[in-house]
């Protein structure tokens, strides 16, 4: 088993519990609604999300109604964002099935993102804690600010670290924080242990978005799914923006004036993404990502020894290794 796996393994009757729930919040009046959601439910992803509450959670105390009900929320709005980011992105495909969108169209995944962000809202409510409400709330404001950047740096042109790790903050790592963060409220825990936890989330989502910007710089037959996506859509990443900076690099004017073009052939993809791999831009992003680890272990160390400590180590150096 992969790490991941063994670690699902140890959390099985949680996460049944967690889909369960799931299922059972977004069950509606609406015939429609029901058959796209039933759908959306075959094809969920690793739900590292709510996993990370709850091992959170666990660290301090069991897993808790109140603690069930703020996974559950993390999961569906994170859920809500996808669909929103499918009909903003005009994306057909996710998780190699059609998208909400692709088979509905615009109007009906916009209508069902919210379904699902007012389920999440609904099941965050149910704890009773306004701590873990307000978490849920900065989080869609943080995913929301994200996206809007991230469409403004590309029409922009912005290829600095600087704005590549506030969108990535924003998009990705803020999910992975208010997990941390909801599930320590949870149980009761709000003093430094929390923030030594967020602290940690945020790394670990910093470095999974990295991660997955590095498949972006293979070819589809070796990643086993589109590639290209964002250079396409003008979101330039961190193995290209390592590459971009070295000014002195042979063809560096050319690839610059490339990303100027409105639109991108898949010959002019293709060498974009040779230009990073090429000049030190995948090295350098594996080189960031373990750095990333070095210090969130560091934080971890700061907590008692336990099984949860070294599971969210373990889940670290997953996301490193992992194939997409």
């Amino acid at each position: 088993m992969t790490t991941l796996e063994t670690i699902n393994h140890s959390h099985r009757e949680d996460l049944n519990r967690l889909n369960d729930r799931i299922t059972s919040q977004l069950s509606s009046s609406s015939t429609l609604m029901d058959q796209i959601v039933l759908s959306l439910l075959r094809t969920k992803g690793k739900q590292l999300r709510p996993l990370l509450l709850m091992m959170c959670a666990k660290m301090f105390g069991p897993v808790t109604d109140k603690v069930l009900a703020s996974a559950v929320a993390v999961e569906l709005i994170h859920n809500a964002s996808l669909i929103h980011d499918d009909v903003v992105d005009n994306s057909m495909t996710r998780r190699n099935q059609p998208t909400v969108n692709a088979v509905w169209d615009n109007h009906i995944a916009v209508l069902v993102g919210d379904f699902f962000t007012s389920s999440a809202m609904k099941e965050a409510l149910s704890t009773g804690d306004i701590r873990i409400a307000e978490a849920l709330s900065y989080l869609g404001r943080c995913l929301s600010l994200g996206e809007i950047d991230q469409i403004y740096n590309a029409r922009e042109h912005s290829l600095t670290e600087e704005a590549y790790y506030k969108i990535i903050d924003y998009k990705t790592a803020s999910l992975f924080v208010a997990a941390a963060k909801m599930g320590c409220l949870a149980v009761g825990v709000a003093d430094e242990r929390l923030d030594i936890l967020a602290n940690y989330a945020q790394l670990f989502g910093r470095c999974f978005q990295i991660r997955d910007d590095i498949f972006d710089y293979f070819p589809s037959e070796k990643v086993g799914k589109p590639t290209g996506n964002d250079l396409r859509e003008g979101k330039v990443t961190l193995p290209l923006l390592y590459a971009l900076n070295r000014t002195d690099l042979p063809g560096h004017d050319s690839i610059m004036e490339l990303l100027k073009s409105d639109s991108l052939t898949d010959e002019e993809i293709e060498r974009l993404q040779a230009f990073a791999r090429d000049n030190g831009g995948i090295d350098y992003a594996y080189e960031v990502m373990e750095r990333l680890r070095s210090e969130a272990v560091r934080g971890l160390n700061q907590l008692p020894e336990s099984a949860a400590r070294r599971e969210l180590a373990d889940l670290f150096d997953f996301i490193i290794a992992r194939a997409y």
